[in-house]
């Protein structure tokens, strides 16, 4: 799988709404609100996602986890659109550590997030401003979209 690739998301892309979230308890928020943003109706008890809005979900709960986990807080959830796509952008304030998916790492170390993020998205990557380290991932924002 190797390293990730360094660059922002496209930079027309247009913020729809940001999460901060200090601890693991608000990612079901995060979740619920998510979705809302996504579809524009809350998630009813038991109703399943759609597929992209379920795979951004799913890949924003498990970025978030692994900001909360090993970064630096706060960390920032946001969802942006560019065009023909939903970017999700996650950011913590730990710029020491460069983000390594699970193959690069030792057995047990965390990363499995951005394997996550790389099957369920159409591209990842990752960047960082003076104060913080972002990962992005990228979805359709129309139709079905198969893991690679």
């Amino acid at each position: 799988m190797g390293s990730l690739r360094t660059s922002p998301p496209p930079p027309r892309a247009v913020e729809l709404k940001s999460w901060p979230l200090t601890n693991a308890a608000e990612l079901r928020g995060l979740r619920a609100s998510l979705h809302e943003a996504l579809t524009g109706h809350a998630l009813a008890e038991g109703e399943e996602l759609d597929d992209i809005p379920e795979r951004i979900v799913l890949v924003a709960t498990e970025l978030a986890t692994n900001a909360l986990l090993h970064g630096l807080p706060p960390t920032t959830v946001r969802l942006l659109r560019d065009d023909d796509v939903f970017i999700l952008d996650v950011a913590d304030h730990d710029l020491a550590t460069v983000p390594e998916p699970a193959d690069t790492r030792q057995l047990g170390s965390g990363g499995r997030g951005l394997q996550l993020a790389r099957a369920f998205s159409l591209d990842v990557g990752w960047y960082a401003t003076q104060e913080s380290k972002h990962i992005w991932a990228s979805f359709p924002r129309q139709g079905h979209h198969s893991a690679r």
